[in-house]
């Protein structure tokens, strides 16, 4: 099997880094955290992707998570083409936006009201300033490792004690920017207690992510979520779910209220936009009702509730059952004992798999991983070598030791059975590179 990628793919780079800012719109995409060359796909059928070079790849990243039915599935296509031909884009109001709005609303009875925007970023950046409006304070906690987006004041890191503002993690933001923002260790109940007791009413609101997956998968333990809600209740702070990557990947609705939260304000993304760019906000209805035009609280957008992309989110959440679920853990665990077998048989250790539902955190290194700070002994060559044995194997992983492993529903027996002795040769190679 020839080396991915391919010299189509390998030509359109050079020629994309001619534009495109490192020839990429996305800097994970780039390849930096694991070398070599990105692959340019053409098409996406179900569980497998078709480079540009002809290659075909089972797909276990899902556009980060978002193509939880696979690629290009014919319900949500065929919603797309039917829309598109009435309208791209109005810059007005459409019946889908209430649509889709009223289907997460029951799916999740957390949000009274509900504001749609085009990205992720937007979702958080506008809830922390909905935070701030609502509560007039300013402080805004976050935890390490925890990734909502890049605006300003979400680009930050911890700093030197729990009572030192955040550093800011991009050059770009300025130190000022950033001053308002703290980080604690996630999966930390005492660092929380302490914040509280200390700044708990200068706090507008505590962000989270309920199972945290941009550190690997770290799920919340006992507790955890649930001393967010209670502290914040208590000090007159709001609790911010972000679940633009949960939402509606771990069942249907909300991820935190069955993990012990059940937040103030909530974020979407993704999945709710079906393979298209949208996100949304939302929350009790109290607190929403600060937002224009009802209250003081700016935010807008020309292309917020796109009717395309609405049309997508309707057919994406419409598709969506119980034994969506269900067929999504079986996968899950599949998938999960496959590569726990494989990596034990050519003797690959330490290697941890964590997993929450078709969330998959794969490391070479010792486990469990609680927080950021256990990601730092983690051997990032060793799965660099590993995903690129994969990947010449035409097996897709996320080009990042940090990233999750996604699964969609295409993704079933017969596909974890053709991945199984790929993954057997991928370990052997990693295994025979040493350490």
């Amino acid at each position: 099997m020839s080396p991915a990628p391919g010299p189509r793919s390998r030509a359109l780079f050079r020629r994309a880094q001619r534009t495109l800012v490192g020839g990429v719109d996305s800097p994970v995409r780039a390849f930096t955290s694991v070398g070599g060359t990105p692959i340019f796909y053409a098409r996406g059928r179900g569980a497998w992707l078709t480079d540009v070079d002809g290659a075909r790849y089972l797909d276990l990243v899902g556009s980060w998570g978002a193509n939880i039915l696979g690629a290009s599935p014919p319900s949500v296509v065929r919603s797309v083409r039917e829309t598109a031909a009435r309208g791209l884009s109005f810059g007005a109001p459409s019946p889908l936006e209430h649509e889709l709005g009223e289907r997460i609303r029951r799916a999740a009875p957390a949000i009274e009201r509900i504001r749609f925007v085009s990205s992720g970023t937007e979702a958080t950046m506008s809830a922390l300033r909905v935070a701030r409006g609502f509560t007039g304070r300013s402080r805004i906690v976050k935890f390490e490792g925890g990734y909502h987006g890049h605006s300003d004041g979400l680009l930050a890191r911890a700093g030197s004690g729990l009572a030192s503002a955040a550093q800011p993690d991009s050059a770009g933001v300025p130190r000022s920017i950033v001053a308002e923002t703290h980080v604690l260790p996630y999966n930390d109940v005492p660092a929380l207690h302490a914040w509280f007791e200390r700044w708990g009413t200068r706090t507008a609101a505590v962000i989270v992510e309920p199972v945290a997956a941009n550190m690997g998968v770290v799920p919340p333990e006992p507790g955890f979520l649930a001393a967010i809600g209670r502290l914040c209740h208590r000090s007159g702070a709001l609790s911010i779910a972000d679940e633009v990557i949960t939402g509606f990947r771990l069942r249907r609705g909300l991820a935190a209220p069955s993990l012990g939260l059940t937040p103030d304000l909530v974020t979407l993304g993704k999945i709710i936009g079906g393979g298209m760019p949208a996100a949304a906000y939302g929350g009790r209805r109290d607190v929403m009702e600060t937002v224009a035009p009802l209250g003081p609280v700016y935010q807008a957008g020309t292309l917020a509730g796109n009717p395309v992309a609405m049309a997508a989110g309707i057919a994406m959440l419409d598709a969506l059952t119980a034994s969506t679920y269900r067929s999504l853990e079986r996968s899950g665990r599949a998938l999960e004992r496959a590569l726990r077998e494989t990596a034990d048989g050519a003797g690959v250790a330490p290697f941890t798999i964590q997993r929450v539902g078709s969330m998959l955190g794969l490391s070479f290194g010792p486990g469990p991983i609680r927080n950021f700070a256990d990601t730092c002994g983690l051997d990032r060559e060793r799965y660099a070598r590993f995903f690129h044995a994969a990947l010449d194997r035409r097996i897709a992983l996320p080009p990042s030791s940090f990233e999750t492993t996604f699964l969609s529903t295409a993704v079933g027996a017969r596909e974890i059975a053709w991945a199984r002795p790929r993954f057997a040769e991928a370990f052997a190679c990693v295994a025979r590179s040493g350490r």
